[in-house]
């Protein structure tokens, strides 16, 4: 792969990566918001939870395109 393809995909992990931060965040908001009115929060953490093991994924993969791109 060459050095311009791989810097794309950097990027593109980058990018996921922030994506990712802003859907945590705003599924935390979301959280607080309905147990501030009383709702259940079960499907709204779970979802939580799994933004949280992506966001591990997103990382884990950014983290490894270093060593093939250097």
């Amino acid at each position: 792969m060459d050095r311009s393809r791989q810097l794309q995909h950097l990027e593109q992990a980058e990018h996921h990566l922030l994506r990712g931060e802003q859907n945590v965040s705003d599924q935390e908001q979301l959280i607080e918001v309905l147990e501030r009115h009383g709702h259940d929060t079960a499907l709204a953490r779970a979802l939580l939870e799994t933004f949280l093991c992506t966001q591990t994924q997103f990382v884990a993969h950014r983290d490894q395109l270093p060593r093939t791109t250097a």
